[in-house]
């Protein structure tokens, strides 16, 4: 290994500079302070957890993104995150259990195993919201609005275009096909790529009925503006009427949407099983032009604190600070600094720390070498210590 390959990092893993890491903790403060004011509460979960706890009951495909390790003290094996959202989820079922509605918030580290996408980090930092208790529809459109509301916060530039789906309307439609596990990922598969092709094909090898391999195809093709909804109400109407109920409940989430927020997109896409497959309701995604992947999502995931003892409705969001960051508005230039000679002299202390109290930055200047972001200094006279223009 040269000296050159002791400093590369992993693909996937970033580290971020001081420019981009003040954005970065701009962004964190103003966004928990934004889902404190919607009564919010914070709890940080650790980085790692025994997978017993962290994977249990959450689908193969988190397992997959999830690092693991031995733990040396008890021999167990332990996860680092790769989702904060079941970490939640567990605080809220087990350490905290409260009665009625709760609502908690977090910020921290995830890594992945692989990228979730072309571009995409493996060392996201996940920021979002989990309201739990409550069932409706009313805490789906809560948890949306305060999506849309995160994204205002983070000033981007672009329009937003908000892409919903419900999982109820896949389970539905496959509920009648009787398929095995293997062949329902295989479908699954094929539907996140909207691939016909390959989704006839699998129909066809698995001699699954013609009406209900039609059924399963016509998805495909649900995506696009309102009229997607009167398709599906024609598709389903005997095909599969406990579709309907789901259908239904994405047009009242929608008007509920465009009554608060006329001026975003509503795309509807009812093949779309974005995330984990711990999803059973309603599921959520923003999307702006210029960033290939969602730059926020979430949904309804009732009943994940069954395994912890306690079952909870539950929905909310998240999104990577980083990928916020880099569609953010740049940053005006940093404020300079204030340079402050090398001395104990206690009447120069007792100005730096009421400089450093209203907000100013004062860098102590070693070796006489002043600090390239220093544009003032302080000067001793007979009035006491004074700030210059450098």
């Amino acid at each position: 290994m040269t000296s050159v390959d002791r400093w590369q990092l992993p693909d996937g893993i970033e580290e971020v500079l001081p420019a981009q890491a003040a954005t970065v903790e701009r962004l964190r403060r103003r966004l928990l302070d934004l889902f404190r004011a919607w009564g919010y509460e914070l709890v940080i979960p650790p980085l790692v957890e025994f997978t017993d706890s962290l994977l249990i009951g959450l689908g193969q495909d988190l397992d997959l993104l999830t690092f693991k390790l031995t733990d040396q003290l008890s021999g167990r094996t332990m996860g680092v995150r790769a989702d904060i959202t079941p970490q939640v989820a567990r605080i809220d079922a087990h350490s905290l259990a409260p009665e009625g509605v709760s609502r908690l918030c977090y910020a921290g580290s995830t890594l992945h195993t692989r990228p979730k996408s072309l571009m995409a980090s493996r060392s996201p930092i996940q920021l979002g919201a989990e309201l739990y208790g409550d069932d409706s529809l009313a805490a789906d459109v809560e948890v949306i609005r305060l999506m849309l509301a995160t994204l205002d916060a983070a000033q981007l530039e672009n329009t937003i275009t908000l892409d919903l789906g419900h999982v109820g309307i896949y389970e539905a439609v496959l509920s009648s096909a009787g398929l095995d596990a293997e062949l329902e990922a295989t479908i699954f598969d094929c539907l996140q790529r909207k691939s016909v092709p390959d989704l006839t094909e699998a129909l066809a090898k698995a001699d699954i009925p013609e009406a209900t391999a039609e059924l399963i195809v016509g998805l495909v093709d649900l995506h696009g503006d309102d009229s997607v909804l009167a398709d599906a109400r024609e598709l389903f109407a005997e095909r599969a009427p406990e579709a309907l109920a789901a259908v239904e409940a994405l047009a009242d989430v929608a008007t509920d949407i465009r009554r608060q927020r006329p001026d975003i997109n509503i795309y509807f896409d009812l093949a779309e099983l974005r995330g984990y497959h711990y999803h059973t309701g309603i599921v959520f995604a923003a999307y702006v032009p210029g960033h290939g992947q969602a730059l926020a999502n979430g949904g309804r995931y009732n009943d994940v604190g069954e395994v912890f003892g306690r079952a909870r409705p539950a929905t909310g969001f998240a999104t990577d600070l980083k990928a916020l960051m880099a569609l953010s508005p740049v940053a005006k230039a940093a404020q300079g600094a204030i340079s402050m000679p090398d001395s104990d002299d206690p009447e120069l202390l007792a100005k730096v720390e009421a400089l450093r109290a209203d907000g100013e930055i004062v860098i102590n200047t070693l070796g006489g070498a002043l600090d390239a972001r220093c544009d003032r200094e302080l000067v001793g006279s007979d009035e006491g210590w004074m700030v210059q223009n450098l």
